[in-house]
């Protein structure tokens, strides 16, 4: 892996495992900031929060430039065939095996897939069975910084 996708731990992977459904939406910075504090917060008085794992994009142009239906061919295709490798996963989708390990590595730092490393190959796992895209249609969603996991 390189210095911006740092690997995963076991646990976070096992934990990650045991989720079946990645919300992906679109928020404001301070409407992402207060639901995470909030939740925090919560969590600091004893409570239980029971949330999906949830990717938030800022604005719409970012989800769209991230979630291209090649990109969701590309999980949909790791999800399915289970590729040993990202050469694998390139010769699966009939694509440059460059633009595939970019188009991965994009996603690991998104936390949508995560590497398992077995020696020198790096496997592209999809954690999740299904992705839910909320969108919600207000003006306070619509602020330019970039996507936070």
């Amino acid at each position: 892996m390189n210095e911006t996708t740092p690997p995963l731990h076991p646990m976070e992977r096992e934990q990650l495992r045991a989720e079946s459904t990645l919300v992906v939406t679109v928020k404001s910075s301070a409407e992402f900031h207060d639901d995470v504090s909030g939740r925090v917060e919560a969590l600091d008085r004893g409570e239980t929060v029971d949330s999906p794992p949830t990717l938030s994009f800022t604005d719409y142009d970012d989800l769209l430039k991230t979630l291209t239906p090649r990109t969701l061919d590309l999980i949909k295709a790791i999800r399915r065939d289970e590729p040993a490798s990202i050469n694998e996963t390139a010769r699966t989708v009939d694509r440059d095996v460059k633009n595939v390990h970019e188009e991965l590595s994009r996603l690991a730092r998104l936390g949508i897939i995560f590497f398992e490393e077995e020696g020198q190959r790096k496997r592209p796992v999809v954690w999740f069975d299904e992705l839910v895209i909320n969108l919600p249609f207000d003006s306070d969603a619509g602020d330019t910084a970039a996507a936070a996991p």
